[in-house]
């Protein structure tokens, strides 16, 4: 079974596709800034090496044709027809309360998904584009949507709600909703196969690390809590995004700096984070790079992004009575040993001590960090979304 997975963004198309019978990647790639000046088509061909191919996309239908049509090229594709294709995942952002499973996409389910696009008013949009390209391109396609939002799902109402007038959870559907569902949802897998352990009686804290980043607290197999609220803002400090912040804080700034919604959302979500403290980059290894040569507020970024990761696993330990298996992802968790030894520094009191030399020669490799003596067992385990969403939609079609 052929299974290409989509990743449709407001200005972006990134695209893997797979061969299941032995889930290999038999093409991948992404179109960047389409509707705008110097789009273009980058993908990885078999050898490795990275090609770039120019063309004027000036929307999603014309772009996902093109990929249909790169996929079928007599030198770059790995189809000889789009009749090899059996179905298309899409990664699909903001599911409400209504979707805590994969499902086919069907007119009924779409209604229901676009019914949440108040929730995420960028990323659903954009989502949707992607379905209605393929719909208009190859219209007997089966179609599948994987959410984000649907491992959080299992949450229970006392960890999902905000302390506020319990009618704009009625009205509006204001909680805590959170995001990355899908590569927490693979990582908590992976790495009790990966352990030889069954995830029935395992309290694992999964630490998705990077750019974006959430933490998520999954009790024998189901997540019972999760950094990352209405929006991928709350939780932990990431690239731009503040994380935690005081509402108080916010009006303040919006009363003193006389600022709309429109432009404090801006403040926080793009001008924040990483980015904001350091005024350097939102790019971690730039930061880390740049602290090691002595700029002081680097060094404090640092500092407040590992000491935010610390305390929701110690958060999260309380949550379930303990933690049995801590582990890292995304791009700083897989990538940045010293960022792993700094998240992990002074939770000696949960049982957790780390093998500094194993830690220190493990970049984007599956691997046990922790010494054989731990109580608690902490892991690398590279995330693989793509995998999980081809998963989803094999089974479901």
């Amino acid at each position: 079974m052929k299974i290409l997975v989509l990743n449709c963004g407001s200005s972006s198309i990134k695209y893997k596709l797979y061969n299941m019978e032995n889930q290999s990647v038999m093409a991948q790639g992404g179109i960047e800034k389409i509707g705008l000046t110097g789009s273009f088509l980058k993908l990885t061909l078999p050898d490795g090496t990275k090609k770039i191919i120019e063309e004027d996309i000036p929307e999603h239908t014309k772009g996902v044709q093109f990929i249909f049509q790169i996929l079928t090229d007599a030198e770059l594709g790995a189809l000889k027809s789009l009749e090899e294709l059996d179905a298309v995942g899409h990664r699909m952002v903001h599911g409400g309360e209504k979707f805590n499973k994969s499902v086919v996409l069907t007119d009924e389910v779409l209604e229901a998904f676009i019914a949440c696009n108040d929730l995420a008013p960028l990323h659903n949009p954009a989502n949707l584009k992607g379905v209605n390209a393929v719909s208009a391109l190859l219209p007997n396609l089966p179609q599948v949507g994987v959410f984000d939002t649907a491992f959080h799902q299992t949450m229970p109402d006392y960890a999902y709600m905000y302390a506020l007038p319990y009618e704009m959870y009625e009205k509006y559907g204001i909680r805590r909703y959170g995001f990355h569902g899908t590569s927490h949802r693979y990582v908590s897998q992976r790495v009790c196969e990966y352990l030889g352990v069954a995830p029935e009686g395992k309290r694992i804290i999964t630490c998705h690390v990077g750019n974006g980043g959430s933490i998520s607290a999954v009790k024998d197999g189901k997540c019972i809590d999760t950094s990352m609220g209405l929006t991928p803002l709350e939780g932990l400090i990431m690239g731009t995004r503040s994380g935690d912040i005081d509402g108080g804080a916010v009006t303040f700034i919006m009363d003193k700096e006389d600022l709309n919604a429109s432009a404090m959302s801006d403040l926080l979500n793009k001008k924040s984070g990483v980015a904001g403290i350091t005024g350097v980059s939102s790019d971690m290894r730039e930061v880390t790079a740049a602290a090691k040569e002595g700029n002081k507020r680097c060094q404090l970024a640092l500092q407040m992004y590992a000491y935010r990761v610390k305390k929701y696993i110690g958060a999260y330990a309380a949550a379930m009575g303990g933690v049995d298996i801590i582990l890292f992802t995304g791009g700083v968790g897989e990538n940045q040993a010293d960022m792993r030894e700094a998240f992990c520094a002074g939770l000696e009191y949960l049982g957790v001590s780390i093998d500094k030399a194993k830690n220190d020669t493990i970049h984007g490799d599956e691997a046990i960090i922790s010494t054989p003596d731990s109580k608690v067992t902490v892991c690398v385990i590279p995330t693989d979304e793509e995998l999980m969403i081809a998963k989803d939609t094999m089974a479901l079609v």
